[in-house]
């Protein structure tokens, strides 16, 4: 019986979705709920597993921890991508890692819930009804405000279809944008500077890698309206955390809505935690019924293919 770790089940889904009563002649589940304090704590308790099933960017899988785990042979993350696994050195001790699908409009989605929540002041609505205030703010219109897509991809476009719905005029920027792409979309191509000189609302859907680390900071949030609002459902560190910080602080922007940081869980006691002019989601654009369903069934999958000496979905 292979002996399988769960980590970072948070929302306690893995035992909703998967019928344990049909696996348990082949595999011996612990689930872990809470994130590991550390890697001295993580090598602990994960020294005796064979496998372990993980969510993309939570325990970060590396060298120090593979070189620490001698009975794993198998990893299998959510999506086909994960940048918090030490690849090189999985490899180097043939530890088979595999991926699984996802479903890229539930971050398009939670995109536009952080997009209306700033600008018809969601939170402070929700929060003074409660209190029992009535009509405490006043919002404003998405149609005719120009909508800045940082990155048109999969999740990017289905932003801008959404902001051309809306009324919006669309532009987009990234260093590789496919001009016909964006044509068919009527999207308006922009440079980086015009881009964010013009926008009312800058959304950024780009993969974390070593061009995009650290793609706006203080300088370029100085380019922005005052007016403007900054969306980040992609990678924390695509942002400058600590310029946003003062940025926001300073109001040099609107307000910023964030579903990814730097460090996640982010700290109790994180600056951005207290400006009233950041809208914060604990990184759930991908949490979603549909998409643990099908991260949780293809790991199973994956690891009976392993095992038939068949694998799938492949990563290293």
């Amino acid at each position: 019986m292979i002996k399988v770790a769960v980590l970072d089940d948070y929302q306690n889904a893995f035992e909703e979705i998967v019928d344990l009563d049909k696996t348990k002649d082949k595999f011996d589940f612990k689930i872990f709920n809470e994130a590991f304090s550390g890697e001295n704590e993580a090598i602990e308790a994960l020294e005796e597993f064979e496998a372990l099933f993980i969510m993309r960017e939570r325990t970060p899988i590396t060298k120090n921890l593979l070189e620490n785990l001698p009975n794993l042979k198998y990893i299998m993350t959510s999506g086909m991508r994960n940048n918090s696994i030490n690849l090189e050195v999985a490899k180097k001790k043939d530890i088979l890692v595999c991926g699984t699908e996802i479903n890229s409009n539930p971050a398009a989605e939670i995109t536009w819930t952080l997009i209306l929540g700033l600008l018809r002041n969601i939170k402070q609505e929700i929060d003074n009804m409660f209190q029992g205030y009535w009509q405490t703010t006043i919002g404003s219109e998405l149609k005719g405000k120009m909508l800045g897509v940082i990155g048109l991809g999969k999740i990017g476009t289905q932003v801008a279809k959404v902001g051309k719905a809306f009324g919006m005029e669309v532009c987009a920027w990234s260093e590789n944008l496919n001009l016909s792409h964006a044509n068919e979309l009527g999207v308006l191509p922009m440079s980086k500077e015009d881009l964010l000189k013009n926008s009312d609302i800058i959304s950024i859907h780009l993969v974390l890698g070593k061009r995009y680390k650290n793609l706006i900071t203080k300088k370029e949030i100085e380019m922005m309206k005052k007016t403007s609002f900054l969306i980040n459902t992609s990678r924390g560190p695509i942002i400058n955390e600590k310029d946003l910080v003062q940025a926001l602080k300073d109001e040099k922007i609107a307000g910023a809505g964030l579903d990814v940081y730097d460090e996640e869980p982010l700290p109790q006691d994180h600056k951005l935690r207290f400006l009233p002019n950041a809208l914060l989601l604990p990184h759930i654009g991908y949490v979603t019924a549909e998409n643990y369903s099908k991260f949780y069934l293809q790991m199973i999958e994956n690891l009976e293919s392993c095992l038939k000496n068949k694998p799938i979905r492949t990563i290293s």
